[in-house]
C-alpha cells in the first residue's frame, strides 16, 4: 500500500485506514527536554497508538560523545532498530506526543541511514486523540526485521564545516529556536551555554510553521511564505539547526514538504556551538536578511 503524494507527511485518517497493514510500522519517537521532568517512554507505556514501537531519541544515538543524542553509528542503529522490528521493505510512520516536535528528527535519522520510506504522523498523537482513535498500553512485542544501513554523509553538519561555512557563505543557516534563545535574551535550558547565535543565521521558530489549533504543518504554500518572510532563499542550501538537533529536523521536514530538498542539518546545534569557547557568537534579534 502506498504512501500518500507528500510522501514525508500522513494523516491521522492515512494511518487509521492502513493501521493494521502488514508493511506498515508505527513509531513514537517523543522526546521532553531534561527541566520538563517528563518521561517519553513511561508516557508511550500509559498510551500509544496501537502497534508502536518507542524510540529512544536519547539511547538510539552516540552516548559516547558529550553531546545529547547525536547520530550514532551504523552498527549501533541497525542493531537497535531491527530489535524493534524497523527494516528494509516497511513503511514508518512516526509520531510524537506533542504534536510535530521531536518526530521529524526520527524521520530524518531514518532517512540518513537510508532508509526513505518513512514518514511524520501530521498532528501527533494529540490530534490522534482528539478524533477519539484507539489506543494502547504497556510495551509492544515485536520480531526482528534485517536493516541495512547507507549513510547519506551530505544530510549532517559538524563544528568544522559550520565554522568554514562562516568564512564561505555557501549555506544559508536557519535558527528553529525560539525568537528570545535566538537574540540572547532568554535563558538556555542546558546549564553553562552562551546566549545567542550562529553570526549571520535566520530565525525560523519551528512552531510558525504549525496551525495554532490542531498542530499540524502548515500546507506547502504557506510553508514557503513563511521561509520566504524568515530571509531563506529557497533556491539555495540551506542548513538548519536549533538546541541540540531535535526542532532543526521540523524545519528539515518544511523545507522538504515546500519542495526544497538540499538542506542539511548542524547535528550538535547550540549544544555544541554555544559552548564555553571561541566559537562566534551574535546576539540580537534577526534581521530577516539572508546573509551570503
Amino acid at each position: 500500500m502506498s504512501m500518500p503524494s507528500s510522501d514525508a507527511l500522513v494523516s491521522t485518517e492515512w494511518l487509521a485506514n492502513h493501521l493494521h497493514a502488514p508493511d506498515v510500522r508505527v513509531v513514537d519517537g517523543s522526546y521532553y527536554l531534561p527541566h520538563e521532568g517528563l518521561d517519553p517512554r513511561a508516557e508511550y507505556e500509559v498510551h500509544h497508538i496501537p502497534g508502536a514501537v518507542f524510540f529512544d531519541i536519547d539511547e538510539i544515538a552516540d552516548t559516547t560523545s558529550p553531546l545529547p543524542h547525536m547520530l550514532p553509528p551504523p552498527e549501533k542503529f541497525s542493531s537497535r532498530v531491527r530489535k524493534l522490528g524497523l527494516g528494509d521493505g516497511v513503511r514508518i510512520v512516526v509520531y510524537d506526543q506533542r504534536g510535530i516536535m521531536s518526530a521529524p528528527r526520527v524521520w530524518w535519522t531514518f532517512r540518513f541511514f537510508g532508509h526513505e520510506d518513512v514518514a511524520v504522523l501530521d498532528g501527533g498523537l494529540p490530534k490522534w486523540l482528539h478524533e477519539n482513535r484507539p489506543v494502547e498500553e504497556g510495551p509492544v512485542r515485536v520480531g526482528e526485521r534485517h536493516f541495512t544501513p547507507r549513510v547519506n554523509s551530505l544530510m549532517p553538519r559538524d563544528r568544522e564545516q559550520m565554522l568554514t561555512n562562516l568564512a564561505r557563505r555557501r549555506e544559508q543557516v536557519l535558527d528553529a529556536r525560539s525568537a528570545g534563545r535566538f537574540a540572547g535574551t532568554d535563558p538556555e535550558p542546558r546549564a553553562d551555554l552562551r546566549g545567542g547565535h550562529i553570526p549571520g543565521s535566520l530565525s525560523l521558530p519551528f512552531t510558525d510553521l504549525l496551525a495554532r489549533e490542531t498542530q499540524t504543518l502548515l500546507p506547502p504554500e504557506q510553508l514557503r511564505e513563511r521561509f520566504t518572510a524568515a530571509g531563506v532563499d529557497m533556491s539555495q542550501p540551506v542548513v538548519t539547526t536549533c538546541g541540540s538537533g531535535i526542532t532543526a529536523a521540523v524545519l528539515a521536514l518544511g523545507l522538504h514538504l515546500a519542495g526544497h530538498d538540499d538542506v542539511a542539518l548542524y547535528d550538535g546545534s547550540w549544544a555544541d556551538w554555544g559552548q564555553p569557547g571561541d566559537t562566534p557568537v551574535e546576539t540580537g534579534p534577526a534581521t530577516n536578511k539572508a546573509t551570503r
